[in-house]
C-alpha cells in the first residue's frame, strides 16, 4: 500500500514540466532538485492532500514534513513549510528546536528559508519572543542559510511593529556579513520594520551607512519616501 508521501511524489512527477523546471533552476545560483511545477500548482497539490490527512496533530504532520525535507527537492520543502505552518495554533516551545534542526539540515536555498522563516519560525517567535535569544545565535552561526534565517524569520513580525530592539541587535551582528544572500536578507528585515518604524530605521541607517554594505543599505530604504533614500545613498 502506498504511503502518503509516495502518493505525493507520484502526484508531483504526474505534474512536473522539464520547461518549468529548465526555469526554476534560474533562479537560484546552488544546485536545486526541481520536480518542474509552478507554486499555484505545488501549493494546490499541497492542499488537497493536506485536506485528506486523517491525522493532523503537530506530531504527525511534523513527522510527514521531515520526510519530506529529507528529498531535497524544492516542492516537497515548500509542501513542508505549507503544513508545518498549517499546525501554528498547536505550535508549543519545544518546536523552536524541531525548526532550528531544520534550518540547520535542510535548508540549501534562499526559497526555502524564507518559505519556511517567514511563516512557521516567524509565528513561533511571535507566540514566544523568548526564542529571539535563539536567533540571534542563529545570526552568529557559520552557515549562510541559519544567517540569513535569523533575519528572514522576523520579517513579518517586523511588519507589525513589533520586536525592533531584537531587529537592530541582529542587523548589527550581521552588519559586516560578506555574503550577499545575509545582506539581503537583513536588508529586507529592516525594510520590513521601517514600515511601522521608518524614522527608527532611517536613523540607524544614517549612524551606519559608511559602514554597511550598500546591498543592505538599498533594501533597508526601498519603502523610504525618495528625499530620505537620497540622504541615505549620498556619500
Amino acid at each position: 500500500m502506498e504511503t502518503i508521501i509516495e502518493k505525493i511524489r507520484k502526484e508531483l512527477k504526474k505534474n512536473a514540466d522539464e520547461k518549468t523546471r529548465i526555469q526554476g533552476e534560474k533562479f537560484f545560483r546552488e544546485n536545486v532538485r526541481i520536480y518542474g511545477l509552478k507554486s499555484a500548482q505545488t501549493e494546490q497539490i499541497s492542499k488537497e492532500f493536506y485536506k485528506n490527512l486523517p491525522d493532523k496533530t503537530k506530531s504527525k504532520i511534523f513527522s510527514l514534513c521531515e520526510e519530506l525535507w529529507k528529498s531535497n527537492y524544492m516542492e516537497e520543502s515548500m509542501i513542508a513549510c505549507i503544513w508545518s505552518y498549517n499546525v501554528r495554533k498547536q505550535y508549543e516551545t519545544a518546536d523552536f528546536k524541531v525548526f532550528e534542526e531544520w534550518v540547520n539540515k535542510y535548508i540549501t536555498n534562499w526559497a526555502a528559508c524564507d518559505t519556511l522563516c517567514n511563516h512557521s519560525v516567524g509565528t513561533l517567535i511571535e507566540m514566544y519572543p523568548s526564542f529571539l535569544s535563539g536567533l540571534k545565535k542563529w545570526a552568529k552561526s557559520d552557515n549562510r542559510w541559519v544567517k540569513r534565517a535569523s533575519a528572514v524569520s522576523l520579517i513579518v513580525p517586523a511588519r507589525k511593529g513589533l520586536f525592533l530592539v531584537d531587529i537592530f541587535e541582529i542587523a548589527d551582528i550581521l552588519h559586516s556579513d560578506p555574503d550577499d544572500m545575509v545582506q539581503k536578507g537583513y536588508g529586507w528585515m529592516l525594510k520590513a520594520a521601517s514600515q511601522a518604524h521608518q524614522e527608527d530605521v532611517f536613523n540607524y541607517v544614517m549612524k551606519r551607512k559608511a559602514t554597511m554594505p550598500r546591498r543592505s543599505l538599498r533594501y533597508a530604504i526601498e519603502k523610504m519616501p525618495q528625499e530620505l533614500k537620497a540622504r541615505a545613498m549620498a556619500i
